[in-house]
């Protein structure tokens, strides 16, 4: 009798813990799957909306983004209190001492609320977007994310930095219209302003009939300050988001060659040695 009842015991925990199991195996099925048709479904539903209403990409990407993260989270609570479910514990009970405690250290998750509410206002009033390039925080770079805790930066070394929202009191956002493209190049006292000017803005004129990107100019401004050995000369347009340091590169090459071509000197410095002889 005792032996029977040893058996049935021992079968009744198998059968029950292999049932547990199985239900577990496909609550993670049901996760996976959910979480690819989600995720199919919100990148779908984001496309149709930049092609119906013309939004701009990088708005729609930081949307969507956020949309996914949001989901994520929504499904992975759902996922906890299914696995709860299956063991047989109380879900009622627990998500109210959950909320119990979570009133109680909430206090202590200031900051986490404080990083919530400034990432809504941030998403609300659109102060940047994906593929932005901004400096907040003392971070430099290209808005890779904007969650409602962090913001995913790319640094222009190739860091990522995550800044909780909280500490995002300034915006200097860099991508909002054209930018601006400074050169400023130096001639020596000896040479003639007007010729060197003249050649320049010929430089100019013919990088702003080649290059698509650059929107305004750009235009040789003057004489912008008087150095110790040289005479500056500044130039200044306006390009595309994200385009000003390469034009300012072709800028100061193509100078370079037409003031080389006309033979006016860019200073450098130079040193003088000078040899005191003693008399015998």
């Amino acid at each position: 009798m005792g032996q029977m009842m040893e058996n049935a015991f021992w079968g009744t925990f198998i059968g029950g813990t292999v049932l547990i199991i199985l239900q577990i195996l496909l609550a993670i099925i049901g996760f996976f799957i959910a979480r690819a048709i989600g995720k199919n479904i919100i990148n779908r539903s984001f496309s149709k909306m930049q092609e119906q209403r013309n939004m701009h990409p990088g708005r729609v990407q930081t949307l969507l983004k956020l949309s996914v993260n949001v989901f994520s989270y929504v499904l992975i609570f759902i996922f906890i209190t299914i696995i709860v479910g299956i063991f047989g514990l109380p879900i009622a009970s627990i998500i109210a001492s959950a909320g119990i405690i979570g009133l109680a250290v909430g206090f202590g998750a200031q900051g986490l609320v404080s990083d919530v509410v400034t990432g809504f206002f941030i998403l609300l009033e659109k102060q940047i977007d994906v593929e932005d390039y901004v400096s907040v925080a003392g971070v430099d770079g290209v808005v890779e994310e904007v969650g409602l805790r962090t913001t995913q930066i790319r640094g222009f070394d190739g860091t990522l930095h995550f800044v909780p929202n909280r500490e995002i009191s300034t915006v200097n956002n860099h991508s909002r219209g054209n930018m601006r493209a400074m050169v400023d190049i130096s001639i020596s006292y000896d040479d003639h302003v007007d010729e060197a000017i003249t050649v320049l803005q010929d430089v100019c004129d013919k990088m702003a009939a080649e290059e698509p990107a650059i929107k305004e100019g750009p235009d040789v401004l003057g004489v912008q300050t008087l150095g110790d050995s040289d005479v500056v000369i500044r130039i200044l347009g306006k390009t595309e988001n994200m385009e000003q340091w390469g034009i300012e590169r072709k800028l100061r090459k193509a100078c370079k060659e037409a003031l080389d071509a006309n033979g006016i000197e860019i200073p450098f410095p130079h040193q003088v040695y000078v040899e005191k002889k003693q008399n015998a």
